[in-house]
C-alpha cells in the first residue's frame, strides 16, 4: 500500500468524485444530464470558496470532504468554514485516512483565518460522533437546524 497523500481534487476528476460519492449515500437523486453536470462542476471547481479535498491511495481517491469558507462581517471580519460529503471507501475506513482528511482540512481553515469550522451529520451511531470529536469537533456548543424546500 503507498503513502496516502492529502490534496485538493482536481477538475478532471469529476467521475472519480462521483464514483466516491457512491459510498456516502446508498441512495441518492438522479444526476442530471451529463452537459449540465459538467457546468456545475465547473463552477464549484473556480470558486474560491468551495475546496474539495481528498486523500489520494492507491492510485484512487479514497476520502474527500468540501470545506466552503464564507466570508463574514462578524468576529473582526474572519471568516468560518463549513465542512460537507465527508465520505471515505468501505474497504478503506478505520485506517486513520478520514482522521487525516480532516486533520488537515481544518489546518487549511485555519490558514485562512476562519474563526470557527462547522460540521452537521445526519449519523446518531456513537462510533461515528466519536470520530468527529477525536478529530476535533464538539457537540453542544451551538443547536444546528435544517429547512428543506416543502
Amino acid at each position: 500500500m503507498s503513502q496516502p497523500i492529502f490534496r485538493r481534487v482536481e477538475p478532471e476528476e469529476l467521475d472519480a468524485l462521483l464514483e466516491l460519492y457512491t459510498f456516502l449515500h446508498e441512495t441518492d437523486n438522479p444526476l442530471p444530464p451529463r452537459n449540465l453536470l459538467e457546468n456545475i462542476w465547473s463552477v464549484i471547481i473556480n470558486n474560491p470558496s468551495s475546496n474539495y479535498f481528498a486523500i489520494e491511495l492507491d492510485d484512487m481517491l479514497v476520502s474527500s470532504c468540501v470545506l466552503t469558507i464564507i466570508q463574514n462581517l462578524t468576529r473582526g471580519c474572519r471568516p468560518y468554514g463549513l465542512i460537507e460529503n465527508v465520505v471515505t471507501r468501505a474497504g478503506y475506513r478505520k485506517h486513520g485516512l478520514g482522521t487525516m482528511l480532516l486533520q488537515e482540512t481544518l489546518q487549511h481553515a485555519w490558514s485562512q483565518g476562519c474563526y470557527k469550522v462547522m460540521l452537521l451529520t445526519g449519523h446518531k451511531d456513537v462510533e461515528t460522533l466519536r470520530f468527529y470529536e477525536g478529530v476535533g469537533f464538539k457537540q453542544g456548543i451551538k443547536t444546528g437546524f435544517i429547512a428543506k424546500p416543502p
